[in-house]
């Protein structure tokens, strides 16, 4: 029995490209002991007959995985996928999916859905008066709407997906759907700014008599929809807000959304009240500074989903407090070396390391795999991954 299944090993080293002598499987992985009840684990060798050996044993290089097990069931779920995108149901069963989390979710899911459903009907009444009518302008603020109601509904589709548990595929889960969301809120935030601050320049050149004023009442009404949302997230409207979780910086992004699109609004309703006033150069000043505006309120939150999704070093922890870590593990006898070391927020709350260490010929790790993940779990790191590697 034995020898069947040291051959089946080899063959299935043999197949996956690894020696007999690769350690890249010699890892131990934990988490936090704050955040479960259970002990951390550590990898057990396959040879747990000797009780006497350490759970990271030096002769065993591999993990025996039966041959074909998980890459057959990972080819299976991602055909299963695809069948299930052809299917032209796919699409109802979605939306239904989304309004049954709706329902059942909390109370700022039911108000995100209530404000999309009232942006909805107001940019299909504008479009259809701007077509009606040949007014340009109303289209051009319909469509705009339009592309704002796609991101509030995507970002509706981020909470509702994070909700699942982990699989196969995915096997951190959805929570990065939120902070996918509030970078694109983001983004769109910025290109909003930029195009304010182009609309304001052009303004400035062509004669401001031509100001279309049948807009006021599009302006009001956007407003006043706008101030709904506002209302329904105003414990998310602030600038510098403390994200402890990807829903944080989620609805955080939809307040900065429709207080931004208020803003503007506003910005538009001053501007045509000075020029009915006389004022010089009126539409210029308040363009420019609602494009300044917009641009302030959303660069801390562009800065915050820019550095989750690229996988910056986790600002909660600070830069002195990693390389003193760093400097106590390399001055270990045991430890030649820290050849890689690499930590990053997965959400905003969840961080996540990765250490590799080169260690002296013959030496126990299981002293220096505690010292490390004690070390590094009051640092606040949930998920630590330790790899070791002979001199």
């Amino acid at each position: 029995m034995d020898t069947a299944s040291n051959d089946s090993q080899d063959s299935w080293n043999r197949d996956t490209g690894f020696g007999a002598n690769d350690r890249r499987f010699a890892f131990s992985r934990r988490t936090s002991s704050k955040q479960w009840q259970e002990p951390p684990h550590t990898p057990i060798p396959i040879n747990s007959d000797d009780s006497a050996k350490p759970l990271l044993s030096r002769n065993m290089s591999s993990i025996n995985i039966p041959p074909g097990s998980y890459f057959a069931s990972e080819s299976n779920k991602f055909c299963s996928v695809k069948d299930k995108s052809s299917d032209k149901l796919s699409v109802l069963s979605l939306a239904f999916t989304i309004l049954e989390n709706v329902r059942s979710g909390n109370r700022y899911m039911k108000r995100l859905f209530l404000m999309i459903s009232l942006n909805v009907l107001y940019t299909t009444a504008e479009l259809a008066i701007g077509l009606l009518t040949g007014r340009i302008g109303l289209v051009s603020d319909a469509f705009h709407l339009t592309f704002g109601c796609g991101l509030l509904t995507f970002s509706l589709f981020a909470i509702a997906a994070s909700r699942s548990k982990p699989d196969h595929v995915f096997t951190y889960g959805y929570k990065r759907l939120e902070v996918l969301a509030a970078f694109t809120n983001a983004l769109f935030l910025l290109f909003l700014s930029f195009s304010l601050a182009v609309e304001a320049l052009h303004a400035f050149i062509q004669d401001e008599s031509e100001h279309k004023h049948y807009l006021i009442f599009s302006a009001v009404t956007n407003l006043m929809v706008n101030l709904i949302g506002v209302w329904f997230f105003r414990s998310y409207a602030r600038l510098n807000l403390v994200y402890r979780k990807a829903e944080d910086m989620n609805y955080h992004s939809i307040c900065l959304h429709v207080l931004a699109d208020s803003i503007r609004s506003a910005g538009l309703i001053l501007a045509s009240w000075f020029l009915s006033l006389g004022v010089q150069n009126a539409e210029v000043l308040c363009l420019g500074l609602v494009s300044v505006a917009v641009f302030m309120i959303v660069m801390p939150l562009f800065r915050a989903t820019s550095g989750v999704l690229l996988q910056m070093a986790p600002p909660s922890i600070p830069t002195s407090a990693l390389s003193k870590c760093w400097r106590q593990i390399s001055s270990r006898e045991d430890i030649l070396e820290v050849t890689q070391a690499r930590f990053w927020e997965l959400v905003p709350g969840q961080v996540v390391g990765s250490l590799t260490l080169t260690t002296k010929k013959g030496s126990d790790n299981r002293q220096t795999l505690d010292f490390v993940h004690g070390m590094y779990h009051e640092l606040g790191i949930q998920d630590m991954t330790v790899q070791t590697e002979d001199a």
